[in-house]
């Protein structure tokens, strides 16, 4: 049996959404609601996106799957056991409530779709939205899901780097370069800024992204918004593998994984 999920979280108490050994993750807290709701271990809870400690969801996607037991998820000292015939029985609107009031304050389901047997929330997912927040003035409620920037912003020169960045580029400079199997090849098919009030929302969809991508294409934006590079060096910065994306990253605080499309 498997089942589509749409949830969102605060991702200021989690170390990221891979389940770890030692940290708190929401992998590891859905894991647990759903080992509860069902009464066994041996299922799958796999998400779209591996979002990063302390980032944050509006619409991320995951597929639950009952009857397996995913490699590197055994459960230690658990007797191995079928999960409850009865709990089988639950419809997708059961589920929801029950996922719900299994897990903490700050995951929460917004959907459960019956899917079909072999849907995969991650590899059959064609694009990836994710929302940065920036604040231009100290917060003081919103400290845990923006980032204050506090020099004045050039909104035309970020724009004209950012328009330079659409495309299907070489973005070897916004990942890892340490990592020889990293195929930096992305179609990063938009890139907006645009207004709300003090804040600047920055829109980024991708057919899937690098590691930390987003983070640091919003702090080379940043960066070219404060004067100090120009959308011509940005513009560089796909030819020529740079490290200089790695020191500018943004922090996660402000960084939101919006919606996934399939």
């Amino acid at each position: 049996m498997r089942y589509k999920i749409t949830l969102e979280y605060d991702g200021s108490r989690y170390a990221g959404w891979q389940i770890q050994k030692e940290d708190r993750t929401v992998q590891g807290e859905l894991l647990k609601a759903a080992e509860q709701v069902f009464g066994t271990r041996d299922l799958e809870f796999y998400g779209a996106g591996r979002t990063d400690a302390g980032v944050h969801a509006r619409g991320q996607v995951a597929h639950l799957a009952l009857g397996v037991r995913p490699a590197g998820q055994k459960n230690v000292g658990f007797e191995r056991r079928s999960p409850d015939a009865g709990k089988l029985n639950l419809d997708p609107r059961q589920i929801l409530m029950r996922l719900n009031d299994a897990l903490p304050h700050d995951i929460n389901i917004l959907a459960v779709e019956n899917a079909h047997p072999r849907f995969h929330a991650r590899h059959d997912a064609r694009s990836r939205t994710y929302v940065y927040q920036i604040s231009r003035r100290r917060d003081a409620f919103g400290k845990k899901y923006v980032w204050w920037v506090r020099d004045p912003l050039d909104l035309s020169a970020m724009r004209a780097a950012a328009a330079a960045l659409v495309g299907f580029h070489n973005f070897s400079s916004f990942g890892d370069l340490d990592d020889p199997d990293q195929d930096p090849r992305v179609d990063l098919t938009r890139l907006d800024i645009r207004e709300s009030g003090d804040r600047l929302l920055i829109e980024i969809s991708a057919s899937h992204f690098l590691w930390k991508m987003v983070r640091r294409i919003v702090g080379v934006l940043v960066e070219t918004g404060r004067g100090r590079m120009s959308p011509e060096q940005v513009t560089a910065l796909l030819h020529q593998p740079s490290r200089e994306p790695a020191r500018l990253t943004a922090p996660p605080s402000g960084l939101f994984l919006e919606r996934i499309e399939y």
